[in-house]
């Protein structure tokens, strides 16, 4: 076995200035002998052999040693010792004093304070203070396991670093990746490419990303994705502790509800797992599939809590909503997945086709069974208006409240009560003007085809008439309170957002973009917020504490 020939080709390092190589110590060894047909030029050293080069002893059962090329091949219970923190064991091994490089082999064993590797080959390049292996390697510490095909570790830097098949088992969670760097004493990893990270609690995806192995806080960057088993959360920039099953996401935030098949986005997310709750804002936005229909749901903040089946959906702050069909605006929702109930609050306005309706509580019901919208409930000063189809007047009616029934996901079948007026162009086949009908009746019922109506019913104590268009002067075409704000119409689903939030929408993207172009060849950099997470948040530190118990 030729030790030039076995390795230090693929160490190249930087040289230093040339300076004369030191020789070999021989400290101890039983025995000493020339055997010029085993040992060429050299020394048989037997019997608790130990010898010294600038700083490393080395000590075995047997060695020859070459005093002319200032080298040693040793045999049995190899040991290279390096201060007091580098440890190499191994059933053979070579060690030049000029170049200054060991290669051991033979149940080879690296131990330093804070980890051990075990492979069948290393090598350890004192100039550049490196060790690398290409043999399946495992390397395991107090924390995690981590086994590879090959590696390299940076002795003063205490860094592990795997560019294939890597794997690192913890208790808690599996680390696979191709490209790996480790800091055994701080337990930091840096993952880079197609990584992933399984555990009982969720499956990580990430191209790009950091691991605080023992303090369990993690940052990841670039396509990467935290999963649950009902919900995926994805965005530019994810923080995630597993002590407290906290994530955050910032820019592009999109989470899917696998279950319920909603989605949320936005620019800055937060995910309690444990707390079953979500709060997301930044042009936040909830899509819930209803009839085969999307809707749409803005506000500034999102909230979501509960479990499956018994979860909320609070909006605030100028609330839009939009569905083919429908849309509306309030100052915020409630919505009870368990009552199927969606409350508009604060001065809500909805539009149905091309009707207008308003009132001082409006709730929308569902049906759970087949996850359809029921039926609508609008109380105290009700309002539905809709302009007429070809005039320029406006079809009113005017009530204390008002009741609708949905049918095939639009509204069919409409009561309004008490106190109730109209104002009501009619006109026949052939859509000419017959008259307008002002009126005041206990009860009107509406049907309505297409968002258009087809009938109109009063009943009980019907007071007024059907006036020509020239009998009835235009101040009095139009009921007390009645203001039409068809301007205020959202007809998509962009125009749920304000021209701010778009205008916002475009930087972060477009920063997003730029970003990630610079980024793709620069190491990532760990955001203070992962480091020092625990210092900020006690309750969290002391949740981890706990944990690690």
């Amino acid at each position: 076995m030729s030790f030039l020939s076995i390795q230090f080709i693929s160490a190249q390092a930087k040289k230093k200035p040339a300076q004369a190589p030191k020789q070999i110590i021989i400290e101890n060894s039983d025995n000493a002998d020339v055997n010029q047909d085993l040992v060429p030029d050299g020394l048989l050293l037997s019997g608790n052999v130990r010898i010294n080069h600038d700083g490393v002893v080395l000590t075995c059962n047997k060695a020859y040693f070459f005093q002319k090329e200032n080298y040693l091949k040793a045999f049995g219970n190899v040991q290279l010792v390096q201060g007091d923190t580098l440890f190499l064991n191994s059933k053979y091994a070579e060690y030049s004093g000029n170049e200054k490089k060991a290669f051991a082999t033979g149940n080879a064993v690296l131990t330093s304070p804070d980890a051990t590797l075990q492979t069948d080959t290393i090598n350890f390049d004192r100039n550049i203070q490196e060790v690398f292996y290409n043999t399946k390697g495992t390397i395991v510490n107090k924390d995690n396991t981590l086994v590879s095909k090959s590696g390299r570790y940076y002795v003063e830097q205490k860094k592990f670093q795997f560019l294939t098949e890597v794997t690192i088992t913890n208790p808690k969670y599996v680390i696979k990746s191709n490209h790996l760097d480790y800091y055994s004493n701080s337990g930091h990893t840096y993952l880079f490419g197609p990584s992933t990270i399984t555990s009982k609690a969720n499956y990580i995806y990430t191209e790009k990303g950091f691991y605080d192995t023992k303090k369990n806080l993690a940052h990841f960057l670039r396509k990467s994705y935290i999963k649950y088993d009902d919900r995926r959360i994805e965005g530019d920039s994810l923080f995630y502790n597993r002590n407290t099953e906290f994530a955050s996401a910032t820019r592009n935030v999109k989470i899917t509800d696998s279950i319920n098949k909603g989605i949320v986005k936005g620019h800055y997310a937060e995910l309690f797992k444990l707390k079953d709750s979500m709060f997301v804002t930044k042009r936040a936005v909830a899509i819930n599939l209803v009839e085969n229909d999307s809707v749409y749901i803005h506000g500034k903040k999102l909230l979501v809590t509960g479990k499956e089946g018994e979860r909320i959906l609070r909006a605030f702050n100028n609330v839009r909503f939009f569905k083919v069909d429908m849309s509306g605006k309030c100052d915020s929702i409630h919505s009870d997945s368990k009552s199927a109930l969606t409350k508009l609050i604060g001065k809500p306005i909805l539009w149905n086709g091309e009707s207008q309706i308003t009132g001082d509580v409006m709730h929308l019901i569902g049906d759970n069974k087949t996850r359809k919208i029921d039926s609508l409930k609008v109380l105290n000063n009700t309002f539905l208006i809709s302009k007429d189809t070809l005039g320029t007047g406006y079809n009113q009616v005017k009530g204390l409240n008002l009741f609708g029934k949905f049918k095939d996901g639009k509204l069919h079948d409409v009561d309004v009560v008490k106190n109730t007026e109209v104002v009501y162009f009619m006109r026949n086949d052939a859509n000419e003007l017959i008259g307008i009908n002002k009126n005041v009746s206990s009860k009107i019922n509406l049907i309505l085809e297409n968002n258009a109506v087809e009938t109109i019913t009063f009943f009980n104590k019907v007071d007024g008439d059907i006036f020509p268009e020239d009998e009835l002067p235009e101040n009095a075409r139009k009921l007390r309170g009645m203001v039409w704000r068809g301007d205020e119409r959202i007809k998509s689903k962009d125009d749920i957002f304000t021209a701010e939030e778009n205008e916002l929408n475009e930087k972060l993207i477009k920063q997003g973009k730029d970003e990630e172009e610079k980024g793709k060849n620069v190491p990532m950099k760990v955001r203070k917020e992962t480091l020092n997470y625990d210092k900020k948040k006690p309750a969290a530190k002391e949740t981890a504490k706990n944990d690690n118990k």
